[in-house]
């Protein structure tokens, strides 16, 4: 007798099930999530800002129902009024005045310093922080790790060293906002001909989604 591996109809159509299950989970999941994260930053934005719009502002309070995202509309408003009135001389008095006030309170002057400074490095049109992907061997060698570039080492660290060192900052995995710096002398680092967002996905993902190749700006 002939034997034959046909599998029995029940079977198959479990293995179609679970195929057409598998395919609506990797539709649906990417827009639930991508939607669950923004509505839930809309909520946060919200929860901060519209309990400070004074109440005959405030559109929700003549409606049946609430509108959500009017404290992320205000901000954004209140961001772009602040940028508008500081790019006159009036405006930048104003700031300097502010800012010399700032920085002459003990322990607040140090965090402003540092977050205007990171700020201002991140957000100019010319700065290199984290425009580069890079691989650095660590902890041991022989083991690789995903960073990106801050900029270059400067002041009394360069001077102590006596050689270029580049900032690279280390994420962590799934959570690439968390990590920590290391100094690594440019020789030891390999970059890698991929984009940021491309390598934030593969640290995120724990390698499941692998970067792709292109060209660096």
């Amino acid at each position: 007798m002939k034997v034959t591996d046909k599998k029995p109809p029940i079977k198959i159509l479990a293995l179609k099930l679970r195929s057409y299950l598998f395919t609506g989970i990797l539709i649906t999941a990417p827009v639930v999530i991508t939607l669950w994260i923004v509505f839930s930053l809309v909520k946060v934005f919200d929860g901060l800002v519209t309990p400070l719009i004074p109440t005959q502002f405030n559109p929700n309070q003549y409606l049946p129902y609430e509108i959500p995202g009017i404290g992320l509309i205000v901000l954004i408003t209140f961001l772009i009024i602040i940028g508008f009135l500081t790019a006159n001389f009036f405006g930048r008095w104003i700031v300097k005045k502010t800012e010399i006030i700032l920085q002459n309170i003990p322990l607040i002057k140090v965090f402003y310093k540092t977050i205007k400074q990171i700020l201002e490095t991140v957000l100019k049109n010319n700065s290199n922080a984290f425009r580069k992907v890079v691989l650095v061997e660590y902890p041991r060698k022989g083991l690789w790790i995903i960073g990106f570039t801050t900029g270059e080492t400067s002041g009394t660290i360069r001077k102590k060293i006596g050689t270029k060192l580049i900032n690279v900052f280390i994420p962590t995995t799934p959570n690439p906002t968390s990590g920590f710096l290391l100094l690594v002398p440019e020789k030891e680092l390999k970059y890698l001909e991929i984009g940021v967002d491309d390598a934030i996905k593969t640290v995120v993902s724990a390698g499941i989604v692998p970067p792709v190749s292109q060209p660096v700006k």
